[in-house]
């Protein structure tokens, strides 16, 4: 299993957006500054700023002052099977994205972010090599 660690500006409404719009399943929300959810084998944890004397731990500044914050362009993919309609259906609940389908070799993808700005990439993969299952029979 891997885990990725967005920071976010609203933990609820994080929750909500991965839970009710991209099918996530919440394992976990026990203060309203942090929860955990899962997809398969990703484990997603969400991780509001918090003060440098707060009791957690993975969204505290860091040691020369900067505060964590959501945004930038790492990010994880989730692979769908059918791009244009996770697309449409997304922005039809208000989802907003950073690009318009992208058509690569392997397969297409676009950007969303969820409701703090973090990016998720959506992949429809085209060729077989390019499959998630593929990938693991291969190994």
């Amino acid at each position: 299993m891997a885990t990725v660690r967005y920071i976010v500006d609203d933990v609820q409404a994080a929750v909500d957006f991965y839970r009710d719009e991209l099918g996530f399943r919440l394992i976990m929300h026990p203060a309203p500054e942090f929860a955990m959810l899962t997809a398969g084998d990703l484990r997603l944890t969400l991780s509001s700023p918090v003060a440098a004397d707060h009791p957690g731990g993975g969204s505290r500044p860091m040691a020369d002052g900067t505060t964590q914050r959501p945004g930038g362009w790492n990010r994880f993919a989730l692979e769908v099977d059918d791009l244009a309609e996770t697309v449409e259906r997304l922005r039809q609940h208000g989802v907003r994205f950073r690009s318009e389908i992208v058509f690569g070799i392997g397969g297409n993808q676009a950007l969303a972010e969820d409701p703090s700005g973090n990016p998720i990439e959506l992949f429809q993969p085209t060729i077989p090599e390019a499959r998630e299952q593929a990938a693991f029979d291969a190994e």
